[in-house]
């Protein structure tokens, strides 16, 4: 990841960070995903009932896609220097725009949205993230996601 000096975090607000590299979304990854999760619907794990549908194929759950943030986005998100730890704060919005059909490459657009100091040492990174679908002009989803950083 790369790392600034806290007094810069907020000239980075409103840019675009990057993007990561493309990943596909396979079979045996959405097959796993079911099984941890237990979300076992034709959709995702039956290739021969989710071609009749109009997808035309099986299709990675919406929470597969985005699980991956985290993993996609760690060589994009700028962090303080000096962090110690960033943990996970959560999603102020997603929303859902297309499926990835499975064999799809995907990957992660993100844009560093705001940058907020919550207490001394604290900075909240709020950053938009686009899942990208190769070929495709629309993305799989939109989402605002947040990342506590501690200096």
């Amino acid at each position: 990841m790369p790392y600034v000096p806290v007094a810069e975090l907020k000239d980075y607000v409103g840019k675009e960070l990057g993007r990561s590299e493309w990943l596909t979304i396979d079979q045996e990854r959405i097959n796993l995903f079911a099984e941890a999760t237990g979300d076992y619907q034709f959709i995702h794990v039956d290739p021969v009932k989710a071609a009749q549908t109009p997808f035309g194929s099986t299709i990675a759950h919406g929470f597969l896609s985005l699980s991956l943030i985290p993993k996609l986005m760690e060589d994009i998100l700028i962090l303080p220097e000096g962090v110690k730890m960033v943990v996970n704060y959560g999603l102020d919005g997603v929303r859902f725009i297309q499926p990835v059909k499975v064999d799809s490459r995907v990957r992660l657009k993100v844009d560093l949205s705001d940058a907020i100091e919550k207490k001394p040492g604290q900075w909240l990174l709020k950053a938009t993230t686009t899942l990208e679908i190769e070929g495709s002009d629309k993305p799989a989803y939109v989402a605002e996601s947040l990342s506590l950083c501690f200096v």
